[in-house]
């Protein structure tokens, strides 16, 4: 759209369903590779993206030209979609449902790619839902504990 000018920066986190370590090194590069693609292929650019073996991490300039809502769906739904037909996993992939978007000014862009790219180090001293929940109450955001993702089985 002319004459629309935009500075949103967005870091969505999401978790495999049940938290199941599912995420194995000899893939997971092909998979972020995959889900850059799908990003950028809606117009919007992927800053840092890394995950966990039970969860992910995307930080991407956001363009208003689709809803966050939409942009998740396809990326869980395509990205799901790519690792069963590869089949990667022993059983059939799911995220979780649902997913934590947190926003930052251009002056946090460094140090939140920092810390997307150094995942491994920050779970060394933190678990995936203190960290999660460290997020939501450092946004401020209204939760029911119930609700935050579920332990693994």
């Amino acid at each position: 759209m002319a004459n629309t000018y935009t500075q949103i920066h967005i870091q969505c986190v999401m978790a495999v369903k049940y938290r199941a370590s599912l995420f194995q090194p000899d893939w997971k590069d092909q998979l972020k590779k995959y889900m850059i693609g799908i990003v950028q292929n809606y117009g919007h650019k992927m800053l840092a993206i890394n995950n966990m073996p039970d969860h992910m991490h995307m930080f991407f300039g956001f363009r208003p030209n689709q809803s966050l809502a939409d942009l998740m769906r396809i990326v869980k739904s395509e990205s799901s979609k790519w690792i069963n037909d590869k089949q990667f996993t022993p059983a059939v992939f799911n995220w979780q449902e649902g997913y934590g978007a947190f926003s930052y000014s251009r002056s946090h862009v460094a140090k939140v790619t920092e810390y997307v790219l150094n995942q491994e180090g920050h779970h060394r001293h933190k678990t995936f839902l203190e960290e999660y929940e460290q997020f939501l109450k450092q946004f401020e955001v209204d939760y029911h504990e119930r609700y935050i993702f579920k332990l693994p089985e």
